[in-house]
Formats: structure tokens, C-alpha cells, sequence
């Protein structure tokens, strides 16, 4: 089962709005087949490890990382591509919570005579697709939050210096944990501040994350990096129903994709609508990088389930940015908390993950 959730990280980031899933098929001790789900989600990991192990499946072990789905989409059902093989036996880390499998994979599996067993390895399982529980069970994606600060939480200095705070191999981290989600999204503020690509780069990869900007009125530049590459790697641009329609559609004829989001009494955009209008297009991992305001309001709306930390050594004082906008916490018992779940060195810095508690 351990190497079935390794083969199913390998999509994770490339299958939504599927989820990742590996196969391992074993007959008389030995693999016949493995396999993962494939970019945009199919084939699904059973599909691909069937036919691997070709004729040899017959009688044979099949450990799947997620309950094999029982309903007819773009693909037939995978529990049903089990039984048609012969499969004797099928070892299950995590039940399906979408209620077009919720236990009818089991079902159909049990009924044609082959042995289930569930339950291995399942926390790894449900962590491995945390976000698309998120997207099944809260109709939103996941929320992958990144903060890269000096040691007393800055960003840059009183004048907006900030590149660089942490040292090379953070940011290469940072790339990586791109790769691994299936969208990157930033706010307006932080669009027009750097004219960022949030891209994946140096890492060798032939796929790219999704990019999103939050930003009401659009008000962002239609000449950046990000209007100019559109059509090549994906932009989505949630926005306010007070945007002005002229921007909006001349953001989608430069090939964008535009989600109108509520907004809270505030006039902002309300963050649950935001990740709720993500979510409804199928996206189940979203890595935030700012800005501030951003970041704080998804926070404060508790719509935070990761925050991963890169801390540099160096000082910049209180004239210095913050990576925070204001969040209106006047008690501690106000404040998100978090719990530590893991702390590494990673070149000079300091990376540190943490979950919601």
C-alpha cells in the first residue's frame, strides 16, 4: 500500500477534478501491474495498473489507494474493470466520500465475489487527497496557504525591498510546492506589485499550475506576464459583480476565465464564495501566495487548512511590511491556531508546515 500512495502522489497537482490514486497489483508475490491516475484525470490508476498486468490480474491482489469509483462518467466504472479482470482480492487504504461511490465500489466488488478489505494506511490516504475530500465533502478546494518572512515576520522593507528575504533553495521549494497543487492564486495587490508568472520553474516539469487572481474590480494590468501567457497556461480571474463587464470581457477574449463571487458587507470579495466558485469548476488544491489582505482574510474566515512557513535569518523591524493584513484579532482566543507538522532546515532558512486545528 505504501507504494501505491508513492505512485498516487506522482499525479497529485495534474488530476483534478479527480483525485490521486495509485494501484499496485500483485500475483504470488510479485507486481504484475501499477499505476496512478493520469493528467486530467484519466485513465484512472486501476485502468492503467489493469493493463499493465494484462492476463497475470487474474486471481491477483489489487491495493488501491481510494475506493475504486462505481459510476459512468467520461470513463466506465474502475470497480467494474476489477471484477472483468478476475481480481481476487481488493485491499483498500480509504473509502470514496463522493456519493456516486460512497461504498458502492465496495458493493459492486463484494457482490461479484471478490474479497475487500479497507482501512490500510487510510489517515496517509486521506491526507495524500486532502483537497479532494475538501472539494467532495465542503464543496471547496483546499487552501494551501505560503508565507516567506524575515525572522520578525516581514516581507520586505519600509521601501518594498523583498528579493531576496529567503535564500535559493527556499525558492526552489516553493516551485516544488507549486507543482503539487493545481492552482497558484494571488491577490490584486500582489498582481500589480510584481507582475508575477506563477509558474513552475527550473524544475524540469511538463505541466503547469493554473493561476488565479482575486481581485473585485480586475483592476489589474491586461499587459503583464499573465495576460500575455493566458492562452498557454490557465488564468483565472475572480472577481466582484461590480467589475467593470468592459474588463471582463476583454480579460476572456485575451483567454482568461472569469468567476463572478459574492462579495461581504464590506464590499470585498467574501472568501468562502471565492473558494466555493474554484471548487464548482473542480479544483481541489489551491497554493496561496499573498498578498497580505488576502491571506487575511482567508485566515480569518478560517479557510486556511495548511500554511506552510519559509523564516530567514534576518531582521527587518517594525517600519519593515508585514505578510499579514489586519485580521481584527483583539484576543488570543480570536486567533487561528495551527498545529505543528513538520520543521526542517532547507538551505540557510528555516521551512516549517503547519495544519488546522
Amino acid at each position: 500500500m505504501q507504494l501505491a500512495l508513492s505512485l498516487a502522489a506522482r499525479g497529485r497537482g495534474r488530476t483534478w477534478p479527480n483525485p490521486a490514486v495509485g494501484c499496485v497489483i500483485v500475483k504470488q508475490g510479485r507486481i504484475v501491474g501499477r499505476g496512478w491516475t493520469q493528467p486530467s484525470g484519466r485513465p484512472h490508476a486501476e485502468v492503467v495498473a489493469l493493463a499493465q498486468a494484462g492476463d497475470q490480474a487474474e486471481g491477483a491482489t489489487a491495493y488501491v489507494t481510494l475506493e475504486p469509483c462505481a459510476h459512468h462518467g467520461k470513463t466506465p466504472p474502475c470497480a467494474d474493470a476489477l471484477v472483468r479482470a478476475g481480481i481476487g482480492r481488493v485491499i483498500c487504504a480509504a473509502g470514496d466520500s463522493d456519493e456516486r461511490v460512497s461504498g458502492r465500489g465496495f458493493e459492486i466488488l463484494r457482490s461479484a465475489g471478490v474479497k475487500v478489505e479497507q482501512g490500510i494506511l487510510e489517515k496517509k490516504a486521506r491526507d495524500l487527497n486532502k483537497g479532494f475530500f475538501a472539494k467532495v465533502e465542503k464543496g471547496r478546494p483546499m487552501v494551501t496557504l505560503k508565507l516567506a518572512n524575515s525572522f520578525d515576520g516581514r516581507i520586505a522593507t519600509a521601501s518594498g525591498e523583498s528579493q531576496w528575504i529567503t535564500g535559493a533553495q527556499a525558492r526552489r521549494e516553493v516551485h516544488r510546492q507549486r507543482s503539487s497543487h493545481d492552482a497558484v492564486m494571488v491577490g490584486a495587490g500582489t498582481a500589480r506589485a510584481d507582475d508575477p508568472s506563477l509558474n513552475v520553474r527550473d524544475l524540469g516539469v511538463s505541466y503547469q499550475p493554473t493561476r488565479i487572481v482575486v481581485s473585485r474590480k480586475l483592476d489589474i494590468p491586461m499587459d503583464g506576464k499573465l495576460a500575455k501567457t493566458a492562452r498557454e497556461i490557465p488564468v483565472i480571474l475572480c472577481h466582484g459583480a461590480d467589475a467593470d463587464p468592459d474588463r471582463v470581457a476583454r480579460w476572456t477574449a485575451l483567454g482568461a476565465q472569469c468567476l463572478s463571487c459574492d462579495m461581504t458587507s464590506f464590499r470585498q470579495l467574501d472568501p468562502a464564495s471565492v473558494l466555493t466558485a474554484l471548487g464548482g469548476i473542480g479544483l481541489t488544491r489551491v497554493f496561496c501566495e499573498g498578498g497580505g489582505q488576502l491571506a487575511a482574510s482567508l485566515l480569518s474566515a478560517g479557510l486556511v487548512d495548511e500554511i506552510i512557513g519559509f523564516t530567514a535569518g534576518v531582521v527587518l523591524g517594525a517600519e519593515g511590511q508585514p505578510s499579514l493584513g489586519a485580521m481584527g484579532v483583539e484576543q488570543l482566543s480570536q486567533a487561528p491556531r495551527f498545529e505543528l507538522l513538520e520543521t526542517r532546515r532547507i538551505g540557510g532558512d528555516v521551512l516549517h508546515r503547519w495544519c488546522a486545528t
